[in-house]
C-alpha cells in the first residue's frame, strides 16, 4: 500500500520584483518521511520553506499541502495542521511572554496569550512537549530571558503543540555550541522515532546538523533543486562540492554526516 502523500509541489516558482527567486521546484513528501533541505546562503531554502508553510504563495505552479491547494483553501485552517519553528516566528514572540504560554497558544494558532480558555489536556501536552525537549523547568520564565538554544527548544515544542501532520524547522541548531546542537539533535531524533511523529522538513546549511534517521534530502542551488532523493545518495562529496562551489569531502559515519573542505 502506497504511503499517504503529505505534500506535492509541481513546477512551483516564486517571483519577486520581476525576478524569479525560486523554481521551478517539483517534489513530493509522504507520511513518515524526514527530509532535510541544504544549500548555500541565497539558494532559496527559506523561500521554499515559506511555500511549504503556506506563508508564501507560488507565483507559478501548484502546491498541494495536506490534500489542499494553496491559494484555494482557508489558510487559517491549513496552518493549524502545519508546525513551524523559524527565526521569523521567534521574532514575533513578545519579550514578556511566559514560556509555557508560548507553547500553549499554538493550540489556537496564535502568538500571545489573551483571554482564551485552555483545558487540562492542552496544559498537560504543553508541559509534556517542554519535557521532551529538555526545557520543562523553564515553563514559568519569560521567553526573552532564555538562551538561543533554549528558545529553539521552546519553539519546536510550540510547533508540535497542535499535533501537526507536517513539521517544518528552519535552522533549528543555528547559533548553538556543539553540546547544545548534539543534545537538540538527539532529542529530535528520539521524538521522530515515534511512529506517530509527523513528516518533517529541516532546513540547514550545515551537513553536521542532519539528524539521525533523516530519510531524504534536497540540495538547492540558485533557487532550483540540484539533487534530491534518499539522503545517502544526495549527501555525497561530489554533489555537495558542486552545490557549494568548492571541494568538500563528505563522510557518513554512524548515521551522521560530516564535511571538511
Amino acid at each position: 500500500m502506497a504511503s499517504q502523500l503529505v505534500l506535492s509541489l509541481d513546477g512551483v516558482c516564486v517571483v519577486r520584483d520581476g525576478k524569479q527567486i525560486l523554481g521551478p521546484i517539483s517534489f513530493r513528501i509522504a507520511a513518515g518521511e524526514r527530509w532535510v533541505i541544504l544549500g548555500p546562503n541565497g539558494a532559496g531554502k527559506s523561500t521554499l520553506l515559506g511555500v511549504l508553510a503556506a506563508r508564501i504563495f507560488p507565483s507559478k505552479g501548484q502546491a498541494l499541502l495536506l490534500d489542499q491547494q494553496v491559494g484555494r483553501v482557508d489558510l487559517s485552517e491549513l496552518r493549524t495542521r502545519i508546525g513551524l519553528a523559524s527565526p521569523s516566528l521567534e521574532a514575533m514572540v513578545e519579550s514578556n511572554e511566559v514560556v509555557r504560554d508560548v507553547v500553549l497558544t499554538a493550540a489556537y494558532a496564535i502568538i500571545g496569550r489573551w483571554n482564551e480558555n485552555y483545558d487540562l489536556w492542552d496544559e498537560s501536552r504543553a508541559v509534556a512537549l517542554l519535557t521532551t525537549f529538555g526545557v520543562r523547568e523553564l515553563g514559568d520564565r519569560k521567553f526573552s530571558t532564555l538562551s538561543s538554544g533554549e528558545k529553539k527548544r521552546v519553539l519546536i515544542s510550540r510547533a508540535l503543540m497542535a499535533d501537526p501532520e507536517l513539521l517544518l524547522l528552519d535552522e533549528p541548531a543555528a547559533g548553538l555550541d556543539v553540546g547544545g546542537r548534539e543534545d537538540l539533535l538527539r532529542r529530535f531524533t528520539q521524538f521522530s522515532n515515534d511512529p506517530t511523529a509527523p513528516a518533517s522538513v529541516l532546513v540547514t546549511h550545515h551537513i553536521e546538523e542532519i539528524p539521525v534517521g533523516t530519510t531524504h534530502a534536497i540540495l538547492l542551488k540558485d533557487g532550483k533543486i540540484a539533487v534530491s532523493g534518499p539522503v545517502a545518495s544526495v549527501i555525497t562529496s561530489e554533489h555537495v562540492s558542486a552545490v557549494f562551489g568548492l571541494p568538500i569531502e563528505v563522510k557518513h559515519e554512524s548515521d551522521r554526516f560530516f564535511a571538511r573542505a
